[in-house]
């Protein structure tokens, strides 16, 4: 008996795109490309035309379409990816015209997505966001989805196969949206939860890749999954943090954020995303090393405005400043520049996060007679201790901790 491995070729795929000027064509293409690879593609060509506005029937101009044929059928493409949102006659014609499948920038994203998900609360919200991206393109799939069905018990007289799979559709719309509905009012309760008992948060975004996961892990040792991939994170990680001054918040690791970002994702990952809604302080994490910092930090300011964390304290972090070709001189006054990898700057960023937060520590000096040791052992327990001497009156501390601790003992303070 002969054994063979089974080997999966990668994919074929050549990217268009339409420049009609709305953003720089070219920057976006190239993010494209990174995420066809990110899901396992092979961008063997790339075709770009100048337009006022794409064609509402190909897409691209005829001539172009044209060219895309042919340069597919000879080089043997598998897929062909345009990177903006396709209308269904779009879909249709360009598959005629190439023969080859065709999809568009976010069904692509949304497809790493789905290979990104681990938990069960991100797979209902990459289900969901699939879902409502693909309801209104079904009729984009041809005459397989119009032909009259014979379902016994599931459709009505003369009910179409394309209606059909719209109900459905729909009604795994509602059905998910439920299950979600759930599990945000379950992390709305444990938001609560530690409110009341007073464990303030700081969520780290940023753009995908940025090297968010690189950052926690080395911050708290959460053992978050780290590649040189976009989105190589999906599901948020939250980890108990100390902060120089002795306060422990809770460290939440988000999704990477991405130019254009699809609103099905955003609509998907509204639970998820409210972590940074919620938090007491953001850390807005860029590539120092990345041409385009300045502007991916903006891009991640714009999405956080659209889930209402206008007004909160947010700290740039220029990461990776350890690369040659990081950008050591900026215009953020308040950012702060480290490397994750061998955690340069990484003090200052504690420093900085502590600064931020709300001032619900402060520092005081206490006589504590030695007939109180209860007091004595609270104090040492729950705040630090920067001196402290045995007097012949009692024991002398010099300390900072919770202002609530401070105003329970108000009365050996001196």
């Amino acid at each position: 008996m002969e054994l063979h491995e089974n080997k999966t070729t990668p994919e074929q795929a050549v990217l268009i795109a339409v420049d009609t000027g709305d953003y720089d064509c070219e920057i976006s293409v190239e993010e494209l490309e990174e995420l066809a690879k990110t899901a396992g593609a092979d961008v063997i060509g790339i075709v770009t035309q100048k337009k006022e506005r794409p064609d509402p029937a190909t897409f691209l101009g005829s001539g172009r379409l044209e060219e895309l044929a042919d340069f597919c059928k000879q080089n043997e493409a598998d897929l062909v990816i345009a990177d903006s949102e396709l209308s269904p006659a779009q879909l249709r014609n360009i598959e005629k015209a190439t023969d080859v499948r065709v999809i568009d920038r976010t069904t692509l994203i949304l497809d790493i997505f789905a290979a990104r998900a681990r938990s069960g609360e991100g797979k209902l919200q990459v289900e969901l966001a699939q879902l409502r991206y693909a309801l209104p393109r079904l009729v984009g799939q041809g005459t397989k989805l119009s032909r009259l069905g014979a379902g016994i018990g599931t459709r009505g007289p003369g009910e179409t196969k394309l209606e059909t799979d719209r109900r459905h559709i729909r009604r795994r719309i509602k059905a998910l949206e439920g299950e979600l509905e759930a599990l945000s009012l379950r992390r709305s309760r444990a938001r609560a939860r530690r409110e009341k008992d007073g464990v303030e948060t700081v969520v780290i975004v940023g753009y995908t890749n940025a090297g968010k996961s690189t950052l926690m892990n080395t911050l708290t040792e959460a053992g978050v999954l780290v590649q040189d991939q976009l989105f190589a994170t999906l599901d948020p990680t939250s980890r108990a943090l100390t902060l120089p001054d002795g306060r422990s918040v809770m460290l939440i690791d988000t999704v990477g954020f991405i130019r254009r970002l699809p609103h099905h994702l955003v609509e998907a990952f509204k639970s998820t995303l409210e972590e940074a809604a919620c938090a007491k302080v953001i850390l807005n994490v860029c590539d120092a090393a990345d041409p385009e910092c300045a502007e991916h930090l903006r891009i991640t300011n714009e999405l956080l405005d659209e889930l209402g964390c206008a007004g909160k304290p947010v700290i740039p972090v220029f990461n990776k400043c350890d690369l040659p070709d990081a950008v050591l001189f900026h215009s953020e006054p308040d950012a702060v520049l480290i490397s994750a990898l061998d955690g340069r700057g990484l003090d200052a960023l504690l420093e900085a996060i502590a600064r931020a937060l709300p001032p619900t520590r402060a520092r005081a000096k206490f006589l504590i007679p030695y007939t109180d040791g209860a007091a004595a052992a609270a104090l040492r327990r729950d705040g630090v201790i920067s001196a402290e001497e045995y007097r012949a009156d009692g024991l002398w501390l010099d300390l900072v901790a919770d202002v609530a601790l401070i105003d329970r003992y108000q009365a050996y303070c001196v």
